[in-house]
């Protein structure tokens, strides 16, 4: 797959994995409320079989997203932040626009994503409340990174 990279408000977005740091990606996702505690290896095997996005100023990043997707049907966007001392100049708004304008991510029948508190901004870009849940089923095990011991 090609890298995908765009620049937009003096931020650049990119999809090269090359250029993520993963030590800072980890610790920012292992403090996050949806994935608390996520061990190291678990959270390699996650990067390696997503799209990954990187949000960075002057080769610094200060923000990530990864998509899960196979590309023709389905994906799902997980794992959105952009680091608390750069939040408040548009960033966020940034890197979903890059996502969704992605060349491989078009013509999807859904596109999901989870959300505690940011509504507004996935809105914004036609993410809707998910109104009739009963086609949708789940397994979900909360606190699963506390309970393994890592």
């Amino acid at each position: 797959m090609q890298t995908y990279q765009i620049q937009q408000h003096g931020l650049t977005i990119s999809t090269d994995t090359s250029l993520l740091d993963f030590d800072w990606t980890h610790q920012s996702i292992r403090n996050s409320y949806w994935a608390k505690g996520i061990p190291r290896e678990t959270f390699d095997r996650s990067l390696e079989h997503s799209l990954c996005f990187g949000a960075y100023l002057s080769k610094i990043q200060v923000g990530f997203a990864r998509v899960v997707t196979d590309y023709a049907t389905f994906a799902y966007l997980g794992d959105v932040f952009i680091h608390e001392e750069h939040r408040g100049h548009g960033y966020s708004k940034t890197l979903i626009e890059a996502v969704m304008i992605h060349p491989d991510l078009q013509g999807l029948r859904r596109f999901c994503l989870g959300t505690k508190d940011a509504h507004s901004l996935y809105e914004r870009f036609g993410f809707k409340v998910i109104k009739d849940f009963d086609n949708w089923m789940e397994i979900k095990i909360p606190d699963i990174y506390q309970k393994s011991g890592d």
